[in-house]
């Protein structure tokens, strides 16, 4: 459990498939999971609902929850390699209540990151913290945890952190890519999002700052 990121991560093995959980655009625009990603400004392409993360969970790998007296609806965010197959994924809760994602690993050989499917292994990669920011950048990744390690046939990366420069755990992992030669992302004073998604909403041109704001 990550206080900061407030996601829970189970390591399991299953069928690689998304089971019935219904693709976002087949849902209604006033559905409240279609109805959220639409106002973050968020593509709703091979995003996915159910309204039993649990049970649905249990139908992929069945055992993961015990317990699903408690269930709930999420979002459903595939994982993919290269070769586009689900491997993992990630249940966005739509409660302010509880955990907000959940990190399910079907192959556990895999490493917990988003996007390879879509990556241009040629260009600089981005490195954001979550899904949802990484939508918003050319050719970006996504960790789903702080212990991730990028593949080792990705030539060239840029690590964007959320603009937190008071968060003494974001500060000293831009520290240490910087030790390890790496280029990081050190947003201007000016920004005062905390995430990419946020600073979306305001207004910014985020690709661009990226781009000149990388050191």
């Amino acid at each position: 459990f990550s206080d900061r990121m407030n996601d829970f991560q189970f390591e399991v093995v299953g069928n690689d498939t998304l089971g019935d959980a219904v693709p976002l655009d087949n849902l209604n625009n006033s559905h409240q999971a279609k109805e959220y990603i639409l106002s973050r400004k968020l593509p709703t392409k091979d995003l996915y609902y159910t309204d039993k993360f649990q049970e649905w969970t249990n139908s992929l790998k069945p055992n993961t929850f015990p317990d699903i007296q408690k269930d709930e609806e999420r979002i459903i965010i595939p994982f993919r390699d290269k070769e586009g197959n689900v491997f993992g994924f990630q249940g966005r809760s739509l409660s302010n209540n509880g955990l907000r994602y959940i990190t399910i690993l079907l192959q556990e050989d895999k490493p917990k990151i988003f996007g390879l499917d879509k990556l241009d292994y040629e260009k600089t990669a981005y490195i954001t913290e979550g899904p949802f920011d990484s939508m918003f950048l050319t050719n970006a990744l996504a960790m789903a945890g702080a212990d991730v390690s990028i593949p080792s046939d990705i030539d060239s990366c840029v690590y964007v952190f959320d603009n937190e420069p008071r968060n003494k755990e974001i500060t000293a992992r831009i520290l240490k890519h910087i030790s390890d030669g790496n280029s990081v992302v050190i947003w201007p004073s000016t920004i005062k999002e905390k995430d990419i998604n946020d600073m979306i909403l305001a207004g910014h041109n985020v690709q661009e700052i990226v781009s000149s704001c990388t050191y």
